[in-house]
């Protein structure tokens, strides 16, 4: 089975108005260095090995996520990615990737990184539009994203990535379009594109009750995955989760479809989560509580739970409907099949798919993926 690992990086130069993952600009942290939480993630991916024992699978995949990673030196996300391939080994054919701000690397920064291993690298673009960029509070110019997939390809990345936020208030139709547009022609092979949610705590969110802001609409959102769809469907890439398009199927991100099909992974960092043999944990969230727990040589870890068969199905039936692949009918509950039938009638599902035994959404239903996973669940 393939294993995962996940690596947070929970620095920030600055905080966007609209995140709220767990990450943390340097004002924030008191003075704890990069160096000092590099060490803690050292300590972890060490405790890691000693509780998997001989069990420890080799890894398959890396990812490195944040915050912002490339904020780091190249040589310490380097240092973190050899310190799994020295305790648990990788693949001949492991996926590591990192993400990355587009004005946070430089060519030299992705050679480095390229000539350690890294074969994958994700750019936080979001938009195309100098005005969109700044009410996200976004740091780089509308061009940089372009520039920086340049020095990737240069740097002998066959894989790169582009992230886009839809319906950020003040976007337009066209400002969307010239978005994609420009997205497509920097040349990525994997695109992903996800709606604006105003998430309670946010910066964004307080503008939002202001006033300020206007919140997304729900139509418009529609409108605007719609139009993903059908610019990236005819530059040639395919969705295979409702928010993600891949050129090729080498092109998607293997470490992301272990999540997507409940497989295994452990998360290393503040506030990561992870996921083995049924059994989810997550660590506690603040850096320095994080290295402080790591130093008395005591799991960071704050909570866990153990599935049940109940939860593990309705969890499995909530990603797998995301998938272009779909869901297996044989894994809708007896009592649900009758509502995926009355789906299929009403254009939700895929009917030649639906025909070999499994249930793939059609556009609409993608669009509709929310309440099509609500009826199928007990």
């Amino acid at each position: 089975m393939p294993f995962g690992w996940y690596l947070h990086v929970p620095f920030c130069a600055t905080r966007c108005g609209y995140c709220d993952f767990n990450t943390y600009t340097t004002a924030e942290l008191g003075g704890m260095s990069t160096s000092a939480y590099v060490d803690a993630a050292l300590a972890e991916l060490r405790l890691a090995r000693q509780v998997l024992g001989d069990h420890a699978p080799i890894a398959t995949t890396v990812f490195v996520g944040g915050g912002t990673p490339s904020i780091l030196p190249a040589d310490h996300l380097i240092a973190l990615v050899d310190e799994v391939r020295d305790e648990f080994g990788l693949a001949p054919d492991a996926e590591i990737t990192t993400e990355a701000n587009p004005e946070s690397v430089t060519a030299a920064y992705l050679g480095r990184l390229r000539e350690a291993g890294f074969t994958r690298v994700s750019l936080g673009m979001q938009s195309g539009r100098a005005h969109v960029l700044a009410t996200l509070d976004r740091q780089h110019s509308p061009g940089r994203a372009a520039a920086a997939v340049t020095e990737a390809r240069s740097a002998g990345f066959a894989h790169v990535n582009l992230d886009l936020i839809y319906g950020t208030p003040g976007e337009t139709e066209q400002d969307w379009q010239a978005s994609l547009d420009a997205a497509i022609a920097a040349g990525p092979d994997h695109i992903s594109a996800y709606a604006l949610v105003v998430e309670e705590g946010t910066a964004m969110a307080r503008k939002v009750a202001r006033g300020d802001l206007p919140p997304p609409d729900d139509d418009v959102l529609a409108d605007r995955y719609v139009q993903a769809d059908q610019t990236l469907g005819a530059a040639g890439f395919s969705w295979y989760e409702i928010s993600n398009w891949a050129r090729t199927h080498a092109a998607r991100c293997r470490h992301n479809e272990l999540y997507w099909t409940s497989g295994d992974w452990w998360g290393i960092g503040p506030g990561a989560h992870s996921h083995v043999g049924g059994v989810r944990w997550w660590n506690v969230k603040h850096p320095a509580a994080y290295a402080a727990r790591l130093a008395a040589g005591e799991t960071p870890a704050a909570a866990r739970e153990i599935l049940g068969e109940a939860a593990r199905r309705s969890e499995r039936t909530l990603l797998r409907i995301r998938l272009a692949d779909g869901l297996p009918l044989a894994e809708i509950p007896a009592a649900r099949r009758c509502e995926a039938d009355r789906m299929l009638t009403y254009g939700l599902f895929d009917r030649p798919a639906y025909g070999e035994g499994r249930a793939v959404l059609t556009l609409r239903g993608r669009l509709l993926a929310d309440a099509v996973v609500r009826d199928l669940v007990d």
